[in-house]
Formats: C-alpha cells, sequence, structure tokens
C-alpha cells in the first residue's frame, strides 16, 4: 500500500473536526517539562545499510548475558530456555495466532491457554488463573484493583520489600481508582511488619516472597491477620522458579497470587515481551472480578471436549463500561513459550532446577561471606540474596563490569538515596564453577 502524506488542507479540516485550533493543542496534557523544545536529534536519512551499520555499532556496546558472568537478578532471571520453545512458537499458527474470538476455528490458541491456566493454577496453589497479563507489575496493580471491588474497600498495604517498579504501577493506577496506599519501609534481609497497617477500610495486604532483596517468609500468620479484618492477602511472585521447592503461596493462605512468568520460556530480552501471572481462589466473586481473559473447557453439539474464552463480558471488546480491567488481551505467545518449557520440565524437571538453583546460591553466598568487606544480609533465600559491601554498591559493579562480569544490582539503584552499600545478587544453573571463580576473584580484588 502506497503512502499518502497529509496535505495541509487535511490537517486543517481534521483539526476542525475534532476542535482544536492546531496540533500542539493535542498535547495540552503533556506538562511542558516532558515536551521537546526542539527537532529530535538523529539524521534526516539514510540508507538501510548505514542504518543496519549505526545499530550494529550501538549494539556492541552492551555486554550481554550470555557474553560474561552474569548474577544479575531484582525481577528479571537468566535461566536456560531449551531450543524446543523457540522452535515450537516460531511455528506460523502460534507465532501469527490473534485473539481466539472463534472458537471454532482458535481450539489450538485456547487449549495452549486452559493448559498455561491450569499450571499457573497448580505451581501458585489457586483455583483459577487468567490466559496471563502483561508482566508481573501490571498484574501486581490489577490485583490491588480486583480487591478493592471484591471487598468494596479503598486502601491497600504494600510491603516495602516488594519491588519499587511493582509499587509504582500499582500506586500509578490506584491513584487514578481512589485507592489510599500505604506501604512500609523497605527492611533488606528481614520480614516487614505489615500487621499494624491492617484495620477495618484496608481491602488488602501486598507481600513479595521471596522479597526483593531475596528474603524468603512464611506468609501464614500474615494470612491469617488480614483474613481477620476482612481483607485480602496478594502474594507476589518474581521468581517462579522459587515455587519449584518452596510451599506455594495458596497453600500459605494467599487469595491472589500474581508474578511474573518470564524465568521459565522467556528470555531476558533486554526487558521484554515478559508474562504476567495472575490466579486467585475459588471463590464466584473472585472469578468475575478477575481481570483479563478466561479459557474455558466445554462440550460441542456431539459430547466433544472443546475449549472458549468464557466470561469475556469483562473485556473491553464486549461491554466496555463493564470491563473489569483496561487490559483486554493477554501475552499469548510468551504464555506459550512458558507453558512448553513447563511442559518439558514436568513436576520433577522444575523441582530439580529450583534445587539447581538454590543449591548455586548456597555456594555463592559461602564464597561471598568469606571475602573481608562483604557481609551476608539475606539469611534465608532461593536463588537470590544481599550483601552489604564496604564501598559503594555502584561503584562495585561497575569495576566489575570493566572486568567483565555482571555481579548483581545494587539496592540504590531501586532504593535512590538507600542502601548505598548493598548489592542484590542472583545465581541460577546457569553459572559455572569458573562464573563463581571470577566474581569472588574479582571481588576480592575490587574491595
Amino acid at each position: 500500500m502506497r503512502y499518502l502524506p497529509l496535505t495541509p488542507d487535511d490537517r486543517t479540516q481534521m483539526l476542525e473536526t475534532i476542535g482544536v485550533s492546531s496540533i500542539d493543542a493535542l498535547f495540552t496534557d503533556v506538562p511542558e517539562s516532558a515536551r521537546l523544545d526542539g527537532p529530535v536529534d538523529l539524521p534526516r536519512k539514510a540508507t538501510e545499510l548505514e542504518v543496519e551499520r549505526a545499530f550494529a555499532k550501538m549494539a556492541r556496546k552492551n555486554l550481554s548475558a550470555g557474553e560474561a558472568p552474569f548474577f544479575v537478578g531484582a525481577g528479571a532471571y537468566k535461566h536456560h530456555v531449551p531450543a524446543t520453545v523457540d522452535h515450537l512458537i516460531q511455528r506460523s499458527e502460534f507465532l501469527t495466532a490473534y485473539t481466539p474470538y472463534q472458537p471454532e476455528i482458535s481450539q489450538g490458541t485456547l487449549q495452549t491457554l486452559f493448559e498455561f491456566q491450569t499450571q499457573v493454577a497448580r505451581l501458585t496453589g489457586m483455583a483459577v488463573a487468567n490466559a496471563s497479563m502483561y508482566d508481573g507489575s501490571t498484574a501486581c496493580a490489577e490485583a490491588v484493583l480486583m480487591a478493592s471491588r471484591v471487598t468494596k474497600r479503598k486502601k491497600a498495604v504494600l510491603s516495602g520489600n516488594l519491588h519499587p517498579h511493582y509499587s509504582a504501577a500499582t500506586a500509578t493506577l490506584a491513584k487514578y481508582m481512589d485507592i489510599e496506599v500505604e506501604t512500609e519501609g523497605a527492611a533488606p534481609g528481614r520480614a516487614d511488619d505489615l500487621v499494624k497497617y491492617i484495620d477495618d477500610d484496608t481491602a488488602c495486604i501486598v507481600v513479595q516472597n521471596p522479597d526483593v532483596f531475596g528474603h524468603v517468609r512464611d506468609l501464614t500468620a500474615l494470612a491469617e491477620a488480614a483474613h481477620a479484618k476482612g481483607a485480602l492477602l496478594i502474594a507476589v511472585v518474581t521468581e517462579i522458579v522459587s515455587l519449584g521447592l518452596m510451599t506455594s503461596p495458596g497453600e500459605m493462605g494467599a487469595d491472589i497470587v500474581v508474578g511474573e512468568g518470564q524465568s521459565l520460556g522467556v528470555g531476558l530480552q533486554f526487558g521484554g515481551p515478559y508474562v504476567g501471572l495472575f490466579a486467585c481462589r475459588d471463590d464466584r466473586n473472585f472469578i468475575r472480578n478477575m481481570p483479563g481473559r478466561l479459557a474455558g473447557e466445554t462440550v460441542d453439539a456431539d459430547g466433544r471436549r472443546g475449549f472458549v474464552l468464557t466470561l469475556s463480558t469483562r473485556e473491553q471488546h464486549i461491554r466496555r463500561d463493564k470491563a473489569t480491567s483496561n487490559i483486554c488481551t493477554n501475552s499469548g505467545l510468551m504464555a506459550l513459550a512458558w507453558t512448553i518449557h513447563m511442559s518439558l520440565l514436568g513436576e520433577k524437571g522444575l523441582t530439580q532446577l529450583a534445587r539447581l538453583n538454590h543449591e548455586r546460591a548456597i555456594e555463592l553466598a559461602d564464597r561471598l561471606a568469606g571475602i573481608k568487606g562483604v557481609e551476608l544480609v539475606t539469611d534465608a533465600f532461593f536463588n537470590e540474596f544481599t550483601v552489604k559491601l564496604t564501598r559503594p554498591a555502584t561503584e562495585v559493579v561497575e569495576a566489575l563490569a570493566q572486568r567483565g562480569i555482571l555481579a548483581g544490582v545494587p539496592a540504590s539503584r531501586l532504593y535512590p538515596g538507600q542502601f548505598d552499600t548493598h548489592l542484590i545478587l542472583a545465581a541460577t544453573e546457569t553459572n559455572t564453577d569458573g562464573d563463581l571463580d571470577a566474581l569472588e576473584a574479582a571481588l576480592k580484588e575490587v574491595l
């Protein structure tokens, strides 16, 4: 199709039709401080070859996760993704699939979503799961909105050890739904006290486990305290592999479980696309108020098993004014990748993978704790923990990067002005003995 540019007369007519005087008037809601005061500083034209070379030169500045010892986590984790996953999701019937509105021609897509939901529900210890969301942070925000709808209350209590990006996304959505958000201060290496914030106006408590510093806690007492006041417990899991070993949030009393599924089937990809997980307990009111879509199992006129989108009235494409969320889709391809990886692992494989992660993290923690100038802060963890250094963590991470080692996330990046000497490190099955040797030796040298 040819590109037909608009003429000045076309633009004038369009502006008159919508009732504004100029194109600039369309951006009145954007603060002046966020607007450019001149043209974008880019070349006006370049050939395709020149553009490819320019971007390749820029890309070479990156030190990717697969090229160096890698201990970065804090919400996104490097795991081995079997080649089978990418091979299968690139089949045209999966890669080009669209929203399965018509079940008679979308059985394959609907069945994979149904299988995905089943796996999420079993892994989290919940009864019902949706067909995925954009990522973990938006799933967390949507859970708070759902809790407010279910309880008819307008206050949410967020753990200070909840990943700050999740807290920020939640606060943004809550603000426009008139939900009050209270947050406890962050506490590296220990569980923060949230019970004191629960009152008769509290809709939910949101707690991450393991938390952003890697600390693992038992949620049972917190769930009981919330339920005693009629509030819900929302459990957040950013490292879904941890549930291969840990007691599920559902077994500990969580009402809603959300998380990031990137660890299974989905590479780091410089930040996305990822796949949000969302599950809840078996309650009609809960299920009716879940965001996103659900694939359900049914039978056709001949009694044969089939799959459909169910409860679709929640979505904007059906009844916008009744939608439970402005998220009216799901991360279908990433959910499929997650499901394929889970199916390849199986229950025993997932447990083994989780055990490898835990053992590798224990070995790394033991090694680092033996270095002068390193103090282990997190005493109960899965595959991620926090250490306190005698130098600012940002300086140490930069010095190690210069030596070709990606050594974790300075806590001050997530909490500006706080925890300058705290460093968050993650170890997975992809870390070799050589990786651990390199980090140990380089950290001794830098400190």
